[in-house]
């Protein structure tokens, strides 16, 4: 990738083309449980580069406003969350979650006139979402189906990543890894067991792919040897700008990411595990709180695995050596995180060699890019209308005739469908 276009694609600040384009999406920017009561303490959000600060009212409702008072610049994560707004600890300034100066003690025929940043916030899926571009553009709220489904068929988790953005999403849509650097623990997870799936993955290292572009981003159909009259299928959706569906693993719950830019060096990497049609089984569901699957351990009070850059990722020879783990990092989230990390904040992305098996991640890339380039021409953002996002991923053993895309146009699109999976 040319250093123009990589400079693009990495940089999402508020004056940046790419910080533009992703503004005009509802954007994932905490679980709603960090501020899960009226008038508990606020919390500090940095997302896209803009330091935030998000609370909840005495009436319940969410804000998401500037960190710092419009006063003298006081941060307000030091502020008091009561009687309906935030209240700068220094002069007694109040915002609410609109922004606007409810309260100014010392010169109270101001306050009108005083506002600082706000943006709208909603609560779907356990997640805070935020809207930070033009009022006037505003998008229906996301329809992803993790989103829709009752409480209890998902678990959605989010930990700090130490990467930028766009390579951390691409590990999200690069489907061949699964061969090598999960390929040991595949047979051991609890989300992972029992799945005709594991030893296809294993046999057959060298997926064919067929990508097409779509409403919602791009659908990714990874072909590897099946059975002798078989050929098993996995596909991805990839759901612009950030989310990814992966295909499930058997009998197990399906899976997905969302990759949210923090600033160009570092990102939330957001896992959620789901059923359409039912609960979670209680004990996969444990395994989900335990950090197992795609969800991680924590260093205890953060969202920091942890496995982390700054011991190695834990990175353990001797089981890497047994064959215990084929990188010696355990876990599926910070084994993927290992990597992206490793290639430093920012990956130096003239150096890479692009193969086939990369086409989904350059197709990506060009819809990032020229919807980029577009946007201040008028154009509008692809899959935007919210509708386009309910799409599903699969796993399927077809018939060596079959076209995966002519089976997916109805199975992964009407969602009343069951799920299939291998």
């Amino acid at each position: 990738m040319d250093k123009v276009t990589a400079e693009l694609l990495v940089r999402t600040g508020p004056d940046t083309p790419m910080g533009k384009l992703m503004r005009r999406f509802w954007v994932p920017v905490m679980l709603a449980s960090e501020i899960a009561e009226p008038d508990c303490p606020p919390v500090r959000v940095k997302i896209l580069g803009e330091k935030l600060i998000a609370f909840r009212d005495t009436d319940g409702r969410p804000g998401l406003v500037d960190e710092f008072c419009a006063h003298r610049g006081v941060s307000l994560f030091l502020g008091r969350n009561e009687e309906g707004g935030i209240r700068c600890s220094y002069h007694g300034w109040k915002f609410g979650v609109d922004g606007r100066c409810m309260e100014l003690p010392s010169v109270p025929h101001l306050a009108d006139r005083m506002h600082i940043r706000s943006y709208p916030c909603i609560e779907r899926g356990d997640v805070l979402w935020a809207y930070m571009g033009q009022s006037d553009r505003m998008p229906e709220p996301p329809e992803l189906e993790w989103c829709m489904v009752p409480a209890s068929h998902r678990f959605v988790s989010k930990r700090y990543q130490e990467s930028g953005w766009l390579q951390a999403m691409e590990g999200g849509i690069d489907t061949t890894h699964a061969s090598w650097v999960h390929r040991f623990e595949l047979d051991q997870d609890p989300m992972h067991r029992q799945a005709e799936a594991n030893k296809y993955i294993k046999a057959d290292t060298n997926a064919v792919f067929d990508i097409e572009e779509a409403a919602h981003g791009l659908t990714i159909f990874g072909r590897r040897n099946g059975e002798e009259d078989s050929h098993y299928w996995r596909i991805t959706q990839w759901i612009f700008p950030w989310f990814t569906l992966i295909p499930p693993f058997g009998p197990h719950a399906l899976g997905g990411h969302m990759w949210i830019p923090i600033d160009d060096e570092s990102c939330w990497a957001w896992s959620i595990n789901f059923l359409p049609d039912r609960p979670l089984p209680d004990d996969e569901l444990q395994a989900m709180r335990e950090g197992k699957g795609i969800h991680v351990k924590y260093i205890p009070g953060t969202f920091v695995p942890l496995a982390n850059p700054s011991n190695d990722w834990l990175v353990d020879r001797k089981a890497q050596k047994d064959k215990m783990s084929f990188s010696g990092v355990e876990g599926f989230s910070v084994q993927d995180a290992s990597l992206q990390e490793s290639m430093g904040p920012i990956q130096d992305y003239s150096k890479e060699h692009l193969v086939a098996t990369d086409r989904a991640i350059v197709m990506a890339r060009r819809m990032l890019a020229r919807a980029a380039r577009e946007l201040d021409g008028g154009a509008e953002p692809p899959a935007l209308d919210a509708m386009s996002q309910r799409v599903r991923a699969a796993s399927v053993l077809l018939d060596r005739g079959a076209k995966a895309e002519e089976w997916a146009k109805d199975a992964l699109t009407s969602l009343e469908k069951p799920v299939f999976s291998v």
